[in-house]
């Protein structure tokens, strides 16, 4: 079996699909994207192309080891997403050839059923009691919510208290019924982060994501002493490498790897693995499209370090298109109290509309992430 071609394309709201077809007429679909660069990860996954043309797309490690090391320069966001979502294209076609889920290949289930979350609030935190109400009745136990809009380097804390009274009204009104994270968004320099997670620490969350910017871990060290709740990060972390250091140190509790920026299946794999060493759980990041989310599913379903899987359905990004959007059996992530169930069918378990996503392309999208301002003018973290 051969790879013959590869196609991408740009659907809305904010996503790139990658076909990969082969001459036995088995097609495997990837998700390689970094919101807001699509058309820079799309000219670096044809650049790719041209080694892949004409090989065995079953040798999946050996081709991530030529990705990867088979240039000077390596790493980083763009290479590692365009990596991801063939990856996952060729884990895709390997379990349509062997008739079997890409778990099954990967060691089996060790699980029966997955725990997901929702988002709300935006990313202007607002009228949260009323979306969580809403998840609720939609059959989610677990939610998260940004934090903060802007916050400078040493700022008022009005902004500390307005989440804190965001907090408390879901907790008055869903007690501990309801699992919740606060996604700091790498938007809170380490200063303020501090006061926020101590603040935060009496409402006992599911975790607080993302205190400070990965490339400000070390911050993780004082933050910790702060607060008891779990410390997640890591969605701007992009291979095992990256992840090496942050486990070392030792005050990190959940890994978010995103499987369409970290290297994929296969390196999202070996990550998670790494983490169980270091007894540190596992939530996979996916605020993207189903094809990412499927990928993820697949991880979950036989990486037993992995507590719960964020997926985007009704996420404030999906204007134009939903995550349900583009696959011809939207049941496929059904999700009852909480859970999802595991896939059985081969491969990443959907069958992608092509005709959708085709009819998506002609439009496109340059979805862009706005670029915020604090009140005197400087550049903020969004």
């Amino acid at each position: 079996m051969k790879i013959v071609d590869m196609k991408l394309y740009m659907v809305k709201p904010r996503w790139l699909f990658l076909k990969i077809e082969t001459d036995e007429g088995i097609t495997g679909w990837g998700e390689p994207v970094v919101e807001g660069r699509a058309a820079t990860v799309k000219t670096a996954v044809e650049e790719l192309g041209y080694y892949l043309i004409g090989k065995d797309p079953l040798k999946i490690e050996d081709h991530w080891q030529v990705m990867y090391r088979g240039g000077f320069y390596r790493g980083g966001p763009v290479l590692m997403s365009a990596i991801s979502g063939i990856d996952q294209a060729l884990w895709d076609i390997k379990g349509k050839y062997y008739n079997a889920p890409v778990y099954e290949l990967l060691g089996g289930a060790c699980r029966d059923k997955i725990k997901v979350y929702s988002w709300i609030g935006g990313d202007r935190p607002s009228e949260v009691v009323e979306a969580a109400r809403e998840k609720m009745e939609a059959g989610f136990t677990a939610v998260k919510m940004n934090a903060t809009e802007e916050m400078h380097y040493i700022d008022s804390f009005k902004k500390i208290d307005n989440v804190l009274s965001r907090i408390a009204a879901l907790r008055e009104a869903f007690g501990y019924e309801l699992d919740i994270a606060v996604d700091f968004h790498g938007r809170i320099h380490k200063s303020m982060a501090k006061v926020l997670a101590r603040e935060l620490d009496a409402f006992k969350l599911m975790f607080i994501e993302e205190p400070v910017l990965p490339e400000n871990n070390e911050a993780l060290r004082e933050i910790a002493r702060h607060t008891s709740i779990p410390i997640a990060t890591g969605e701007r972390m992009f291979s095992r490498w990256d992840f090496k250091n942050l486990l070392l140190d030792g005050y990190v509790d959940i890994i978010q790897p995103d499987l369409s920026h970290a290297g994929g299946l296969s390196e999202c794999k070996k990550i998670a693995s790494m983490a169980e060493a270091f007894d540190v759980a596992v939530a996979p990041h996916c605020p993207l499209g189903p094809i990412a989310l499927a990928a993820c599913i697949q991880l979950d379903s036989c990486t037993p370090n992995v507590f719960i899987q964020e997926q985007s359905l009704g996420i404030h990004y999906n204007r134009g298109s939903d995550l349900l959007d583009y696959l011809k059996d939207p049941g496929v992530f059904r999700y009852d109290n909480g859970f999802v169930s595991l896939p059985e069918a081969p491969g990443l378990g959907i069958e992608v509309n092509e005709e959708k996503v085709i009819e998506a392309d002609r439009e496109g999208h340059n979805w862009k992430n706005p670029v915020w301002r604090n009140e005197d003018g400087t550049v903020a973290e969004w």
